[in-house]
């Protein structure tokens, strides 16, 4: 018996197809905002990219081919696709009380869990929670075609504009998120889904008549070799997916913005490709169509360094301005193997006589599987570069199954060769010509949760690189000084400190700054394994291999501090990338919880913060939050960072550094500070934490990571009036001496250190004014006050280097100006090699002193290392 056909009003069928496209903007939606806040548990990786592609693509498959064998049972196929759309929305409004009210579950299980195994665990749940949603969304599929019919045309056009639509949806949380953070963008997205349904529920009566299609369906079912193919095809395509948000992810923005417009990119081209696809059936096109996919697929892996180096140069005026050109050129770079993606369904849907369901649902199943082995094998085991290398030779090789041709596979030799010199990632200096001219690639180490490269610049010194562009450490010297100094002052406030956490290692130099302090149990825990190696080899000549007498555990600091149980006297918190998804949750007020919750009775717990990677209004969010957890908390300021105190107790002032101080000899007193002596750093003490008991950082609701990239682009980031800012919420200096509970005989020694660096700070302001003679003198008098400090000793000294010219009109030679300097300032790398290489054209056994000196002072100084 033949089937009845739907009875569609001419009208009617454009409307339909357009509210289908408006589901799928709402899909992919969600996909972004649900990888964003999968990006509490995994943190700055691609696991939380890998976990939510492949949940939303194996539960469209799955959901597709359940629904497909069943499509024949169901009389009402739109009002069943309102219900499902309806449930799905209703699901994202609740699923964010889920996780809140999982979460706890989930920490209290990381005690019993390692770091693998807890990744395992909350991949499995969240994989769950989001295969739910998934699943309904692919069952919408068929529901569909049984309303509209499965004629090929038909089809393409239908899948066309519901991956358009889930284009837009893809670029919808670049405006929603920065503007109203994660939460709100989800139930914005969900109201955008409920309105959808009303509108269906309203055209649905136009579509009375069902035809039985399952029947057909299940007739027109491709054979399984025609479906492995094009699951394969899925596959290739996600892999490429996923190497391409890490690679072109490092050298643009964060990873949830450049998901984003990959995704975009992916769904505009597979929609405009479903939708151009050429009418006439040709078998040539299953010859282009391959190598097209190919091609254009090494074609962008050359094109990346262009990119990159042109990302580098181009200074863009907004955040939406950065994200418009360089998405508008990242589609440039993927579109043409996009547009070959979205064509292949609708000829292959014609060849195999209307199996276009079927194959919808095999290639989003192996389009999960592909997600999943890219994230967890290729790139860890091959990178990024030869992940996209064999995903455009599987293109090739899958595609040509259906060429009737033999000399079509000639091409794939030829592929071959043209990959090959490809499959390695360029080096550092042809992604970064201008921040990183010259320099050579040491080591490059690749898995899942980044990429890490030490880089040796021209003078010899070395960098450590996270996912390129974010430089962690330098063994520049000064940079060196500030390292140590993070692990020197928080060990130097407590009156007794006998163990130290570091969440976070970098280098290890950090780490470096602990040793002088005797009979002291070190642990460090860091994520990134890459780190963890260069610390231990690349960086070992500037951190004294301190690895060797420190415990490192890679794991990630929220699981440790949830899964351990040991108590500690100090807790330092690194320097990091606040902007990045994720980091910012270091910043939140369940993080300082968990910190405080490993303190011993009297720990304290210091988090460094870098002054150029906040503005005004962010960095009152983290005092609130900081705050709400330590309210004893204080802030001290070592030359551009700035340092949260947060003791458990009470802050002890000088009391607890002058007794630690009291217990060590004098040449330890003197390792231990630097040589700067106690009272310099009682004299970086900036006062209590200033705050406006206004909004914090939740994890929940993070407000830092969406209103910095804002923040940079507009120019807000200024140093400047961080500083103007902090020179007002400071103490007089009586206020502080009492605060600090400083003895009435050595008041006077504080004054000077604190008035110093105080006068300091204000040269800073005024040099960042254009004050320049107003700073010069700031610092002369700053020095006078305390010339022990290292900080206002490099200010001084850098000032007389830049100066040389003029040491003759006050009857000094340049090598006696450059002795002068390196009496002041002993440290002072740049006039210890100008007077070497006097010392060297003079002759002589002094050069070969000065060299050694040099050498103490930049021990990878590369001119210093050439006899």
């Amino acid at each position: 018996m033949r089937n009845s056909q739907p009875v569609i009003p001419k009208p009617g069928y454009w409307p339909l197809a357009a509210l289908y496209g408006l589901f799928g903007l709402t899909s992919v939606a969600y996909e972004v905002l649900w990888a964003r806040i999968l990006s509490l548990q995994f943190g700055v990786s691609i696991f939380a990219v890998v976990l939510t592609v492949a949940a939303f693509m194996a539960g469209l498959g799955a959901g597709s081919l359940f629904a497909v064998r069943r499509i024949s049972r169901i009389r009402q196929p739109l009002l069943l696709l309102a219900a499902l759309e309806g449930g799905i929305a209703i699901y994202a409004f609740v699923l964010p009380f889920i996780l809140q009210v999982i979460s706890p579950a989930m920490e209290n299980a990381a005690e019993q869990f390692s770091l693998l195994q807890w990744y395992g665990l909350v991949a499995g749940v969240a994989f769950f929670l989001l295969l739910i949603p998934a699943f309904v969304m692919g069952a919408g599929f068929p529901l569909i075609i049984s309303a509209l019919g499965s004629e090929p045309r038909r089809l393409g056009i239908i899948y066309g504009l519901n991956t358009l639509g889930a284009a837009f949806g893809a670029l919808l949380p670049l405006w929603l998120l920065p503007a109203l953070g994660w939460a709100l963008s989800v139930r914005v997205v969900a109201g955008i889904g409920l309105l959808g349904v009303v509108l269906l529920l309203l055209i649905s009566w136009r579509y009375r008549v069902v035809p039985e299609v399952g029947r057909d369906l299940r007739v027109a079912r491709p054979r399984l070799v025609f479906l492995c193919a094009y699951a394969g095809i899925g596959a290739a395509s996600l892999v490429l997916q996923i190497a391409w948000t890490r690679l072109f992810g490092m050298v643009m923005l964060r990873t949830e913005y450049v998901l984003s417009l990959i995704l975009a990119s992916f769904l505009l081209g597979i929609g405009l490709g479903s939708l151009l696809v050429p009418q006439r059936h040709r078998q040539a096109w299953f010859v282009i169509l391959p190598i097209a996919a190919g091609g254009f697929s090494l074609l962008s892996l050359w094109l990346l360094p262009e990119f990159s180096a042109w990302v580098e140069r181009t200074e863009f005026v907004s955040l939406f301005a950065a994200l418009r050109i360089q998405g508008l050129l990242l589609i440039l770079v993927t579109l043409p193997v996009t547009l070959v993606l979205g064509a292949w369904l609708p000829l292959l849907h014609k060849r195999s006589n209307g199996g276009g369901v079927w194959l919808y649902g095999a290639n989003s199943l192996g389009a999960a599987l592909g997600a999943i082995i890219a994230g967890t094998v290729l790139i860890p085991g091959w990178g990024s570069a030869a992940t996209v290398v064999l995903a455009a030779l599987l293109l090739l090789m899958l595609g040509l199954t259906w060429a009737q041709s033999r000399a079509a596979w000639i091409a794939l030799p030829i592929f071959v060769m043209v990959a090959w010199p490809l499959a390695n990632l360029p080096s550092v200096s042809t992604l970064l010509p201008q921040a990183q001219a010259g320099s050579r690639d040491l080591y490059v180490y690749e898995d899942a949760i980044s990429m890490t490269h030490v880089v040796e610049q021209q003078d010899g010194q070395r960098v450590l690189l996270t996912d390129l562009q974010r430089m962690d450490a330098s063994t520049e010297p000064t940079a060196v000084y500030v390292q140590s100094n993070q692990a020197r002052l928080p060990l130097l406030l407590h009156e007794q400190p006998r163990s130290v956490l570091f969440l976070g290692l970098g280098t290890g130099i950090s780490v470096a700054g602990s040793l002088a302090f005797p009979g002291l149990d070190r642990m460090a825990v860091e994520l990134s394994q890459g780190a963890i190696n260069s610390a231990r080899t690349w960086f070992a000549p500037l951190n004294q291999n301190a690895l060797r007498h420190t415990r490192v555990q890679r794991d990630d600091a929220r699981h440790y501090l949830s899964a351990e149980q040991k108590s500690y006297d100090v807790i330092i918190g690194d320097v990091f990338h606040p902007d990045l998804a994720g980091s910012s949750s270091l910043l939140s007020v369940q993080q300082f919880q968990r910190v405080r919750n490993r303190l011993n009775s009297d720990g304290i717990f210091v988090q460094w913060l870098a002054l150029n990677q906040f503005d005004s209004k962010s960095l009152d969010i983290i005092f609130n939050s900081f705050q709400s957890v330590f309210p004893e908390a204080q802030i001290f300021l070592d030359g551009m960072h700035l340092a949260l105190v947060g003791p458990k107790q009470k802050f002890k002032g000088a009391r607890g550094l002058l007794h630690n101080l009291q217990r060590l000899s004098l040449a330890q007193q003197d390792a231990v500070t630097a040589s700067e002596g106690g009272w310099t750093w009682l004299g970086r003490y900036w006062g209590p934490m200033p705050g406006s008991r206004g909004q914090v950082q939740d994890e929940w609701s993070p407000v830092i990571e969406f209103h910095l990239p804002r923040a940079r682009y507009a120019g807000d980031l200024n140093v400047a009036s961080l500083l103007q800012f902090l020179l007002k919420v400071r103490p007089n200096v009586e206020n502080a001496a009492n605060f600090l509970e400083i003895d009435d005989q050595d008041k006077e020694t504080f004054e000077r250190a604190y008035v110093a660096t105080e006068l300091l700070a204000q040269s800073w302001l005024a040099a960042a004014h254009g004050l320049t003679q107003q700073a010069n003198q700031l610092i002369h008098f700053s020095y006078q006050a305390n010339p022990k400090d290292r900080w206002i000793a490099y200010a001084l000294t850098d000032n007389m280097f830049l100066s040389l010219a003029q040491a003759r009109e006050h009857g000094l030679s340049e090598k006696e100006a450059l002795q002068k300097i390196l009496r002041m300032n002993p440290y002072h790398v740049e006039a210890a090699r100008a007077l070497w290489r006097i010392e060297r054209r003079e002759g002589g056994s002094q050069a070969e002193f000065s060299r050694l000196r040099l050498l103490q002072l930049s021990p990878l100084d590369r001119e210093a290392n050439i006899r």
